[in-house]
């Protein structure tokens, strides 16, 4: 019995499915919220920012520049958060040449994107963009 009312204290609100989920403090904080999501959407005017540009786009139309997706500067796997100043409205199709780097154009891409975010937010530094458990130590 007090092994799962230890298990229930650790479960947190997935911001997806809004189920509880066992999930780490750490991980949920690299995720945007719902609430960071729309303000990042309207800040962008809920378009691509590599489509507003026209950076690479295809000879025809295609399906994955219609599916809107939210984009880490820092990535999650170098423990970027999900706050605004870390993400981007992007078309599948910009994300997937971004994320994959499949055409050499990723740091390109990246400064770009970092060009981008500078225009809302000149003097956020990326260290601030990632998850630094002992942050509070380096002060």
């Amino acid at each position: 019995m007090i092994e799962n009312n230890a298990k229930k204290e650790r479960q947190q609100t997935c911001s997806f499915c809004s189920r509880r989920c066992d999930m780490a403090k750490y991980t949920k904080l690299l995720e945007f919220s719902t609430k960071e999501r729309l303000k990042i959407k309207e800040r962008d005017n809920y378009q691509c920012i590599f489509c507003q540009i026209g950076y690479k786009m295809p000879p025809a139309a295609v399906y994955e520049m219609e599916i809107q997706d939210i984009m880490h500067y820092i990535p999650r796997s170098k423990n970027g958060l999900g706050i605004e100043q870390n993400g981007a409205v992007g078309c599948r199709y910009h994300h997937h040449m971004l994320d994959n780097g499949n055409q050499g154009v990723r740091k390109e891409m990246l400064q770009m994107f970092r060009d981008y975010l500078d225009v809302f937010y000149p003097d956020f530094p990326d260290t601030d963009r990632k998850y630094d458990k002992w942050r509070f130590l380096k002060v």
